[in-house]
C-alpha cells in the first residue's frame, strides 16, 4: 500500500498550506495514517496522526498550528498547516501506522512533498 502526498510549495512565515495524502487502497478507511517530515540534515519525525475513528495527536512543535483530518469517501488525509515558521521547512510524508502513536509504519514511503517557509 502506498500513499501519495501533494500540496507542498513555498509560503511566507505566518502563512498557511494544506497537504493531501491519498490512496486508493482497500485498507485506507480502517487504518491510522501519520504525517511525517524530514528537515534538511535531520531525521524523519512524526508530525501527527489520525486514527480510523478520527482521533488525532500531534507533536508538541505543531500543536495548535497544524490540523489533521480525513475523508474516507475520498480516501484522503489532509494536513492543514497554519502560522508556518521557517523551521517547518521540510519534506512531508504520510504513511500507514500500526497504532495511533505511529511507532511503526507499514506502507511504502512515497516521494513526499516539499514545504519551504521563507520570506
Amino acid at each position: 500500500e502506498q500513499l501519495v502526498e501533494s500540496g507542498g510549495g513555498l509560503v511566507q512565515p505566518g502563512g498557511s498550506l494544506r497537504l493531501s495524502c491519498a490512496d486508493s487502497g482497500r485498507i485506507f478507511s480502517r487504518s491510522t495514517v501519520g504525517w511525517f517530515r524530514r528537515a534538511p540534515g535531520k531525521q524523519r519525525e512524526l508530525v501527527g496522526a489520525i486514527t480510523s475513528g478520527g482521533t488525532t495527536n500531534y507533536a508538541d512543535s505543531v500543536k495548535g498550528r497544524f490540523t489533521i483530518s480525513r475523508d474516507n469517501a475520498e480516501t484522503t488525509v489532509y494536513l492543514q498547516m497554519s502560522s508556518l515558521k521557517p523551521e517547518d521547512t521540510a519534506v512531508y510524508f504520510c504513511n500507514y501506522c500500526t497504532d495511533s502513536g505511529c511507532r511503526l509504519t507499514f506502507g511504502s514511503w512515497g516521494q513526499g512533498t516539499q514545504v519551504t517557509v521563507s520570506a
